[in-house]
């Protein structure tokens, strides 16, 4: 299981290394003068793959609806952190809309399923940080 997913985390690593490359321009336009939010979660032991599957399969996509445009989710590549790290990248409109997105997504109603279906086996997430940043002027991502 193990081996199975950290070949999962080195393909998308390569993937995504891949887009940067081909894509870095998609990157510039797609966040424009938004703001930038990176989060990063770490899990409770052996959740990591519960909080990769509810991020893959519903939660990005609440947070599109809601206004919250995902540049990018990660897991952490060495160990320790690889074992219970996952970070990701949203984008909103201004740190208002940023306050407003998150208030409307703590109380959708596909949300709390999505969540109470990824705690069945007990709590995910033991910690959260959030930080909001600007690109430098050599940034490409703006």
């Amino acid at each position: 299981m193990l081996r199975k997913y950290s070949v999962m985390v080195g393909v998308l690593g390569l993937t995504f290394a891949a887009g940067l490359l081909v894509g870095q321009a998609t990157l510039v336009s797609a966040a424009g003068n938004r703001v930038l939010e990176i989060r990063t979660y770490t899990t409770h032991d052996g959740r990591l793959p519960a909080l990769v599957e509810r991020m893959g399969n519903g939660e990005g996509q609440v947070f599109e609806r809601l206004g919250m445009k995902p540049m990018g989710y990660f897991v952490a590549a060495e160990a320790p952190k690889s074992e219970n790290t996952f970070v990701y990248i949203l984008s909103h409109e201004s740190r208002e809309k940023a306050k407003e997105n998150w208030a409307k997504f703590r109380e959708d109603p596909e949300w709390k399923v999505i969540r109470q279906r990824s705690e069945a086996a007990g709590p995910v997430v033991a910690k959260s940080e959030t930080i909001f940043v600007d690109p430098t002027d050599f940034s490409p991502l703006k």
